[in-house]
């Protein structure tokens, strides 16, 4: 099974925290450090990279670990994590600004709407968002999207929710089920699983949750929320888009040349089955994570760069603006680690497993009702993935690759459920659309539920027949 090898070494390592208080404490324990990173968080409004280091604190000291020994096991998390898995978000940042500054998120957009009318308009948006969806963080992906969804509602007077909602549903469902997004690869990194199988495997789940949430709940939506005036300041510059663009097979062909090379990465692991092959040692290089996306970013210089008439200097310069502003989710993703690391190395997860043993809980269920709680209390999909993961990483243990994957996927799925006012998406989507607050938790509240419920309903089926 194929895993990042420093989180492994991490998680491998003999505990930097002695633990010996029961298993109550320990629980105990958890409950209070993950209370104070909510209350940090919702109440006090701390940034979460600074509430998740304060909690692991808290976490320790209330296990029983010495006080020279609080930060040990916090620091080696966060080492580890941001050294496996900073370097794909770094990456994946890279490519997600040569796609949108070269204008192929435009490409990708306006070339399926030319194709699709009247009834289909839902579908493709779902399919639009579900292809930048890959490469572009939650964020990016509504500030690049949902200006174009609004405008083709108005040309087509077409109600906007009808096609907002596909459109957000594609961002959230790969959000939160699909690496190189944060949340999932962190949990691949936590619970050792193969990331081509999750890979996999996601965009299997990802598929029907999509439609489930995005053009079926988009009528109900529709019906609940009304009519809705589309606000002026959030229709998009058509100025802001460069003279030249590269084709759209072009840019459909970088997005999915990660995904590809994953997919095949794991399709000859399956097929070859031996890693003294000449030909599986080079699928495993180009399909690992790191390496599959460093050669999309190179090709994206040439076919999104260049297509779109950029000197080299801008490339190099487009390339550089990607990283300032993930800096605050590599903090956030690292801490993660370290908190998880702090559950693990305290024997937490030892203790959640014994509990849940005892409440004959399937892990899946398990794994996805704590990301769930978390999400609630945090209103972060990546704190409730990165938390989630850590405390039943123990029961992934002798898993099956396939089962260990499924886990990561309940994990995320999740994290998704019922975004609401603690969380920054709820108000960027408001925002965007002009809604009130009622308005926002009937279709993008439901929306996020839809998409967490008909996941999991998927999922554990699918670990039965796996």
């Amino acid at each position: 099974m194929t895993t990042l090898p420093l989180a492994q070494l991490a998680a491998d390592a003999p505990p930097a925290l002695p633990h010996t208080g029961s298993q109550g404490q320990l629980l105990l324990a958890a409950l209070l450090g993950i209370g104070v990173i909510v209350l940090l968080i919702t109440r006090l409004k701390l940034h979460p990279f600074l509430a998740l280091t304060l909690g692991s604190m808290v976490l320790a000291a209330v296990a029983g670990a010495p006080f020279d020994k609080l930060t040990s096991s916090f620091a080696t998390g966060f080492g580890a994590t941001v050294t496996s898995v900073g370097l794909l978000i770094g990456l994946g940042a890279m490519l997600g600004k040569l796609l949108a500054d070269s204008g192929g998120a435009n490409v990708i957009a306006d070339t399926v709407l030319a194709r699709s009318g009247g009834r289909k308009l839902p579908w493709a948006m779902a399919l639009i968002a579900a292809v930048l969806g890959l490469p572009l963080f939650f964020e990016v992906g509504v500030v690049l999207l949902i200006p174009i969804v609004l405008l083709v509602a108005r040309r087509g007077n077409i109600p906007v929710l009808r096609v907002g909602i596909p459109a957000l549903a594609g961002l959230s469902v790969l959000h939160g089920l699909i690496p190189p997004h944060p949340g999932p690869l962190v949990a691949v990194d936590a619970l050792h699983a193969d990331l081509g199988v999750t890979l996999a495997l996601g965009l299997l789940v990802a598929v029907p949750t999509l439609i489930v949430a995005g053009p079926l709940f988009a009528r109900l939506a529709e019906r609940w929320v009304g009519h809705l005036d589309i606000p002026e300041r959030t229709l998009p510059v058509e100025a802001e888009r460069p003279e030249r663009a590269p084709s759209f097979g072009a840019v459909l062909g970088t997005i999915l040349l990660p995904v590809v090379l994953m997919l095949l990465k794991a399709l000859v692991d399956v097929v070859v089955d031996d890693p003294k092959d000449a030909v599986q040692r080079a699928f495993d290089f180009v399909g690992s994570p790191t390496v599959a996306l460093l050669i999309a970013v190179l090709v994206a210089m040439v076919t999104l760069g260049r297509g779109a008439g950029f000197t080299k200097a801008r490339i190099s310069a487009t390339v550089e603006r990607s990283l300032a502003p993930i800096a605050g989710i590599v903090f956030i993703v690292g801490a993660g680690g370290g908190f998880k690391q702090t559950l693990v190395d305290a024997g937490v997860g030892n203790a959640v497993s014994s509990w849940a043993d005892k409440l004959h809980l399937p892990v899946l269920l398990l794994g996805w009702l704590i990301a769930v709680l978390i999400r609630l209390a945090t209103g972060s999909a990546t704190v409730a993935t990165i938390t989630a993961a850590g405390i039943v990483a123990p029961l992934a243990a002798g898993m099956s690759s396939s089962h260990t994957a499924l886990l990561v996927l309940a994990v995320g799925s999740g994290s998704l459920f019922f975004s609401h006012v603690n969380d920054a998406g709820f108000w960027l989507v408001k925002e965007y659309f002009g809604m009130s607050v009622g308005q926002t938790v009937k279709s993008w509240s439901v929306m996020e539920t839809v998409i967490s419920v008909t996941a999991i309903l998927i999922i554990l089926p699918l670990s039965l027949v796996l």
